[in-house]
């Protein structure tokens, strides 16, 4: 029986409890569920989460409200939290399950123009990116309050299904600060949900060898690619027995001249694509087997986050890689695993 239109108390533990076996059945229903587990008192630790937790706290619609979803956080009330471009679905544990849904409006053109005119000479790489490691001038652009990255007040659109009629109940404010500490593990998902990829930030003149050059020394290119300082000694590359990502070469066998005095004129060969042969999912999965990779290794040298080589892995047929991912990739390519040790020990 309820009083005065409130649920009966229910604690921590037993929500949890009843939460655990509700998250399991859906599990086996097929649905993937990504709770939020928050180790101590601390939500985010990292560049990336505080300046969600921080950016959040500064909407002053929202400050009323957001003490409450702090603590519902902490105490793994999120059980499941999803991110995709422009909305956020999660369900939270109260006095019963609630499912929350936040809609946020794309980053305006002209605002994601502004920051990569602002950013992109002041990135070093992919990796001081998506480890917040950048400078504080580019810390304040992407966090300016008016035209940085983090959605306005305006540009979200907050929804639960619970019997609050507050505009923000205290399971979105939950599921805001969940937010945060998934993009510490995962920061690349602020660009995703912004509608951006964040790799338009990043301005680099990148060049990958010819085949011919790519197996004599390289030093001037390994360090253009992957911003690095490789040492005094140059790196040698050799020729790999077989690789999926070049395409074989045909001998052209010539006619013999015939017993005439005739003179044999070669037709024109036609020009040659020499455009990239498009990358598999298959071939990530052969490049890591046969460099002895793992996930954060190989993301290490493609300068992307382990989620998206993981990505990449789990998908089939040919991948829309980027210009510059296809350059690394077809780099790494004729590499031995000895040569990938040295060229990942050098981005430490």
């Amino acid at each position: 029986m309820y009083y005065n239109n409130y649920s009966p108390y229910v604690s921590v533990a037993e929500r949890r409890a009843k939460a655990k076996k509700a998250m399991d059945k859906l599990r086996k229903k097929g649905k993937k569920i990504d709770p939020i587990e928050i180790e101590g008192r601390t939500i985010a630790k990292t560049f990336w989460g505080k300046a969600w937790c921080s950016h959040l706290e500064e909407l002053s619609h929202y400050a009323s409200r957001l003490d409450r979803g702090k603590k519902y956080a902490r105490n793994g009330s999120v059980c499941h939290l999803a991110i995709s471009e422009g909305m956020i679905i999660a369900i939270v544990s109260g006095s019963e399950l609630y499912n929350v849904t936040i809609g946020i409006t794309p980053i305006t053109a002209q605002k994601w123009e502004g920051l990569q005119t602002q950013c992109s000479s002041k990135i070093g790489s992919m990796l001081e990116l998506l480890q917040g490691k950048i400078s504080a001038s580019v810390m304040s652009t992407i966090t300016n309050d008016d035209n940085g990255l983090f959605p306005q007040s305006q540009e979200i659109d907050l929804n639960c299904d619970c019997p609050d009629s507050a505009y923000m109940c205290k399971h979105i404010a939950a599921a805001l600060y969940g937010i945060g500490a998934r993009l510490d593990h995962s920061p690349e998902l602020l660009f995703l949900l912004r509608g951006v990829n964040h790799e338009d930030l990043i301005l680099a003149d990148l060049s990958i060898p010819t085949e011919s050059a790519s197996r004599k020394t390289v030093k001037g290119n390994l360090s253009d690619i992957f911003d690095v300082d490789i040492g005094d000694e140059p790196m040698k590359l050799k020729a790999p027995k077989s690789s999926s990502l070049k395409t074989p070469r045909k001998t052209v066998r010539e006619k013999p001249a015939s017993s005439t005095n005739k003179t044999i004129r070669k037709k024109p060969k036609p020009a040659q694509n020499k455009k990239s042969k498009k990358i598999t999912a298959a071939s990530i999965r052969r490049l890591k087997k046969n460099l002895a990779l793992n996930n954060s290794q190989l993301s290490t040298l493609l300068l992307v986050s382990p989620t998206t080589v993981i990505n990449w892995c789990k998908q089939t047929g040919h991948l829309n890689l980027r210009e510059n991912n296809q350059l690394r990739v077809e780099f790494i390519a004729v590499m031995n695993p000895e040569e990938a040790l040295i060229l990942l020990k050098s981005m430490d």
